[in-house]
């Protein structure tokens, strides 16, 4: 097995710091480069700063999340050939690894809200952009959906992508406010639980709308 390179190193050594810090500040050059086993030097001399650092290992974190969203897109796909694969399954590809990651202490989910917090307060937010602001991915699901639901734009369904990511953050960031909200009734550690209750929430927006008859109210009734 080939040897792994000093910048392989020093990604996956901020990925595990960052992975099981309470906060990013605690995640400096110096521990990276000792869990690393090389110089501080290393870190400026391979990627230019910590932050790009970051930006690398939260960006590998990214594409292995991203990687799974995909896998569960195409299964789905493939299982309901030549129809078109089930709105929940949909739904579950897109913001499920999310989810299911994030209550998982054994995942990276971490890595992804720690760079969060850190591009927040970057004199360089530049360097977070392609990441923080990539939708490339989530337009893969736009196709899918339109197969569901023909009757929608795409304007329509990128709507529609966009509240599922509002709703996969809200379960991801402030599950607190959620379990208030449900007055602890749900358990929101169990990722089953959560799916089923999201899927349940999100799924009619790509129902179809009523049929309107072009009959004339009865006034009279109102």
């Amino acid at each position: 097995m080939a040897k792994s390179t000093t910048p392989d190193r020093l990604r996956s050594a901020c990925e595990d710091l960052l992975r099981t810090a309470t906060h990013p500040e605690v995640v400096t050059v110096r521990s990276i480069a000792q869990r690393a086993g090389t110089s501080i030097g290393a870190v400026s001399y391979h990627f230019g700063s910590v932050e790009q650092l970051i930006f690398s290992a939260a960006e590998r974190v990214y594409l292995r999340l991203n990687a799974e969203r995909l896998a569960l897109l195409q299964a789905a796909v493939q299982r309901a050939h030549p129809a078109p694969a089930p709105v929940e399954d949909i739904i579950v590809a897109l913001i499920g690894p999310s989810i299911r990651w994030s209550l998982d202490p054994r995942s990276s989910y971490s890595v992804l809200r720690h760079m969060t917090t850190i591009a927040q307060s970057s004199d360089h937010p530049e360097i977070f952009r392609p990441m923080v602001e990539d939708i490339d991915h989530h337009r893969l699901f736009i196709p899918h959906f339109r197969k569901i639901a023909p009757w929608l734009s795409d304007v329509d369904i990128g709507f529609r992508i966009s509240c599922l990511l509002g709703v996969r953050s809200q379960m991801t960031r402030s599950r607190q406010r959620t379990d208030e909200l449900t007055d602890h009734r749900l358990d929101l550690s169990d990722p089953n639980v959560v799916l089923a209750q999201v899927v349940a929430a999100t799924a009619p927006m790509f129902t179809a709308p009523p049929t309107h008859s072009n009959t004339v109210p009865n006034s009279s009734r109102h």
